[in-house]
Formats: C-alpha cells, sequence, structure tokens
C-alpha cells in the first residue's frame, strides 16, 4: 500500500515552489502579457511585484477579507437574492 500524503490544512491551495496557486497567478499573467508584447523581463518582475503586495496585504488581515472588502466597494454584484445590494448601506423597516 502506498502512503497517501495528508495535507496539514484542507483549505490550503496548492503550492508550486515557494509560491501557492493565488500568488503565482499574477507572476505568470505578467509573464504571459510580457511574452505578448515582448517585454517578457518587466512584465515579469511588475507580476512579481504584485505577488509580494498581495502576499503582505494577505498575512496581515485575515481569511476572506480581500472578498469582504470587494463586495463593500461593490465590485462582486450578483443576482442572488441571499446577496444585498452593497450600496444600500441602511435598511428600513
Amino acid at each position: 500500500m502506498k502512503p497517501v500524503k495528508i495535507p496539514r490544512r484542507v483549505d490550503e491551495p496548492p503550492h508550486l515552489l515557494l509560491w501557492s496557486a493565488d500568488e503565482l497567478a499574477p507572476m505568470l499573467l505578467g509573464l504571459t502579457i510580457g511574452v505578448i508584447i515582448g517585454k517578457a523581463l518587466i512584465c515579469f518582475l511588475g507580476g512579481l511585484l504584485v505577488t509580494n503586495l498581495y502576499r503582505r496585504f494577505r498575512d496581515n488581515h485575515p481569511d476572506g477579507y480581500l472578498l469582504h472588502m470587494l463586495y463593500w466597494a461593490g465590485f462582486i454584484m450578483t443576482k442572488a437574492k441571499s446577496l444585498k445590494n452593497p450600496f444600500v448601506r441602511r435598511y428600513l423597516p
């Protein structure tokens, strides 16, 4: 029987080398855009900078803080009845 690797945390995203999947996305996006426009190194370094800023933000706030902030600012709007309009700040009876 082969041993099964059990992650320390169930909700932890997959890792590649030093970065998790959500940290790797800006670097790969910057590299892809850089290859298309012919400035791969500059765009990759920009993606690396965005990743470091995101990591610093994520480590100083609780889980889900960015999604709550985006909802409160009005960037996440759905037609679901369970999510009220984020622009309505006061509900009157």
